[in-house]
């Protein structure tokens, strides 16, 4: 029993901290002390992570981590958590695992027993949930849809869905999702397109589905999007 005890205290800790999506002063004082204080700091992009943490004055270990080499790197980095080192994982902006590297290594962690802490902090979805205008007691995070496979599946499941529906979108596919969703949906769902949030650029528009394609259509999309779409009246 002591022993059992001993090494669980020896264990290291795993922060996810969540980073600005676009107004650096939406850091918080504790990610910024988090950011300094731990052994290593697992980055999405360490290029981008380190224009961050040149803002902040944090001087720390950085180490890349994102999808492409998360299930190479995930078992060390695990076994350096078991022998007490301290870790805070980061993504380009927001919170990690929310359509960012993240979820494999929190994973990894709770089945090896070693703390995870989430900080709460940026995300793109809830400032356009709340702004939309939509019912936002009850919502649907869909995230990024499948670009090819799966999409028209995931599309057709959604279908019947009476929940407020919450899309990450790129500007280039922007247009063509609005159309896909009027097919499934009908023009007249209302909807709201947020973008760049919390940046200088930040809009939001508002309408039917319908009246959001044909403002795209004209008005070419920039930036990163967040799409709102009512769900189906019972």
């Amino acid at each position: 029993m002591f022993k059992a005890k001993r090494e669980k205290d020896t264990m290291g800790m795993l922060y996810v901290v969540p980073t600005p999506v676009g107004n650096l002063e939406d850091m918080t004082f504790r990610a910024v002390r988090i950011l300094k204080e731990v052994d290593l700091i697992l980055a999405e992009d360490t290029r981008t992570s380190g224009i961050l943490l040149k803002h902040f004055e944090i001087k720390n270990a950085l180490q890349s981590y994102h999808k492409f080499n998360e299930h190479r790197t995930v078992e060390q980095l695990v076994e350096r958590l078991k022998g007490g080192e301290t870790m805070a994982l980061v993504s380009d902006a927001g919170t990690p695992g929310i359509s960012d590297p993240g979820f494999l290594i929190v994973r990894e962690c709770v089945r090896n027993g070693i703390t995870v802490q989430c900080l709460p902090g940026a995300t793109a979805f809830v400032p356009a949930l709340v702004a939309s205008g939509l019912p936002d007691e009850r919502f649907c995070f869909e995230g990024f849809l499948p670009q090819k496979k799966g999409r028209k599946t995931r599309l057709e499941m959604l279908r019947e869905e009476t929940r407020t529906m919450i899309f990450y979108e790129s500007p280039y596919r922007l247009v063509k999702t609005l159309g896909q969703f009027i097919e499934l949906f009908g023009g007249e769902r209302t909807s709201a397109v947020c973008r760049e949030i919390s940046k200088i650029h930040e809009e939001c528009v508002r309408g039917t589905l319908s009246e959001l394609l044909e403002h795209f259509t004209l008005n070419e999309p920039r930036g990163e999007f967040v799409i709102v779409v009512e769900g189906k009246d019972n």
